[in-house]
């Protein structure tokens, strides 16, 4: 069987894409009742469903996009950050929609979002391969 070796920027992009697609299961919002319990909402409601697109379509890109072992370019990286950022932009319009009662979830997958577009878009390939300085 063929070993696949990503690139750092891939493998990392992967990751970020996977920790959003969890993130949009974990509960975003948590309503408490006091004694009498209470109910909480996860991401796959309303423009939450779109987050998960979002990350379901950078985990694709990830896999479809030319060579593996080189870091991304052209148009599959505008397509990688694009999914990421507007992953995390959706997210971010269902937090400030709803700002009271959210959880680590909402949060999650904001972060991912924006971890993944500066990772992909800003980061230069050079940066994730440096090596510390030999003293």
């Amino acid at each position: 069987m063929e070993q696949m070796n990503f690139h750092k920027q891939k493998l990392y992009a992967l990751i970020i894409a996977g920790v959003g697609i969890i993130s949009c299961f974990l509960p975003w919002w948590s309503i408490s009742f006091g004694g009498f319990g209470g109910i909480s909402y996860n991401g796959m409601h309303d423009l939450g469903i779109l987050s998960f697109l979002g990350f379901i379509g950078a985990g694709i890109v990830t896999f479809i996009g030319g060579d593996k072992t080189k870091p991304f370019a052209g148009q599959f990286k505008m397509i990688a950050a694009g999914c990421f950022a507007g992953a995390g932009l959706f997210a971010l319009i269902q937090f400030l929609r709803a700002s009271s009662g959210t959880t680590y979830g909402i949060w999650l997958a904001i972060l991912a979002g924006i971890a993944g577009g500066v990772l992909v878009y800003v980061l230069k390939p050079e940066q994730l391969d440096k090596k510390p300085p030999t003293v």
